[in-house]
């Protein structure tokens, strides 16, 4: 009978051997798992971290020069307005469509208005050719100023310090300067109106369609994203809309001097408000909510663009059309 039990026995005992050293196995792969976990999540991609929004993104001041610069303007005469109008160097169908219409303004109520182009270097492959059309351009015009900074959309802030930079060596006896993009519809007469006003400040003065409490976004993943490392408030200081704003000619040099405390971001409006704040300065909201615009869901009548200063539009044919219809007036 014993030798009988003795095989069952001795497979009793392997099975128990077997779970044992399966148990042992399982229970240390089990910890073999806990112990590398934090390497493995080392090893996870990280979070979006912060990166320069491109690779001609240099932090401003920097010691640029301006390579093209012999536009008559505040050299023979004092303006009181001078109209900036940052644009790529190769987009000359707009420097031409704007010469046409809106930049052709000299004289507007009795004042003397005049329009300025700023540029940067050209780039891709056909960069030498887009700087020689751009010379031969600037000699029949005579309005084109160019400094040696990347043009880029992520360089705007370069662009516009550059812009300050040069307003405050050259015509800062001028009363005031309106930065204005390329495909925005400007009322030169309405605008001259309202720096007329005796209610407009001479000095401190800044307007357009002002952006009060704007959020900092902080997804990495969309436009316009900003980390608390370059910017630890969650809402930007008031500034105006970079479409269309204008300010009193005391200001560039005032905004250019505290600018290298304040952290370049290529969001150059928002940069903007922050110099303000800076120096104590808030955006003033126009008369009228409907003097700055953008681009309106519907076209405008021409009782409607009789009140407006500055509009995106769609293209350079809308740009043309509202031109003309602000040559016919309107019985409103």
């Amino acid at each position: 009978m014993d030798n009988k039990r003795r095989p069952l026995k001795c497979i009793f005992i392997c099975i128990l051997v077997a779970v044992a050293v399966l148990f042992v196995y399982i229970n240390a792969d089990r910890q073999s798992e806990v112990w590398d976990a934090p390497a493995h999540r080392k090893s996870l991609p990280a979070e979006p971290q912060w990166e320069d929004p491109g690779p001609y993104h240099v932090a401003y001041p920097r010691n640029y020069k301006f390579i093209m610069d012999d536009t008559p303007v505040c050299k023979t005469k004092t303006p009181f307005l001078i109209l900036m109008v940052p644009v790529a160097p190769n987009d000359v169908a707009s420097r031409d469509a704007i010469r046409a219409m809106w930049g052709n303004e000299r004289l507007v109520l009795g004042q003397l208005v005049e329009t300025v182009f700023i540029v940067g270097l050209p780039g891709g492959s056909d960069a030498q050719q887009q700087q020689e059309q751009l010379e031969q351009e600037n000699q029949q015009h005579h309005d084109l100023i160019q400094s040696n900074f990347q043009d880029s959309y992520h360089n705007l802030t370069i662009k516009t310090m550059l812009m300050l930079e040069w307003l405050a060596e050259h015509c800062d006896s001028a009363a005031f300067v309106m930065k204005v993009d390329s495909d925005v519809f400007l009322h030169v007469e309405n605008l001259v109106q309202l720096l007329l006003d005796p209610g407009t400040p001479k000095r401190d003065y800044m307007t357009g369609l002002v952006w009060w409490h704007s959020p900092v976004l902080r997804n990495p993943f969309i436009k316009f994203y900003m980390p608390r490392s370059v910017i630890a408030e969650s809402e930007y200081p008031p500034y105006p809309l970079g479409m269309a704003y204008v300010m009193s000619l005391d200001l560039p040099a005032k905004i250019l001097r505290v600018s290298p405390q304040i952290k370049p971001i290529y969001i150059e409006d928002a940069y903007l408000g922050m110099c303000l704040k800076r120096l104590g300065i808030s955006p003033t909201n126009p008369p009228d909510d409907n003097m700055f615009l953008v681009t309106p869901e519907h076209p405008l009548n021409s009782c409607s663009l009789s009140k407006v200063i500055a509009m995106t539009t769609t293209s350079r044919a809308q740009l043309r059309s509202y031109w003309e219809q602000i040559g016919q007036k309107a019985q409103c």
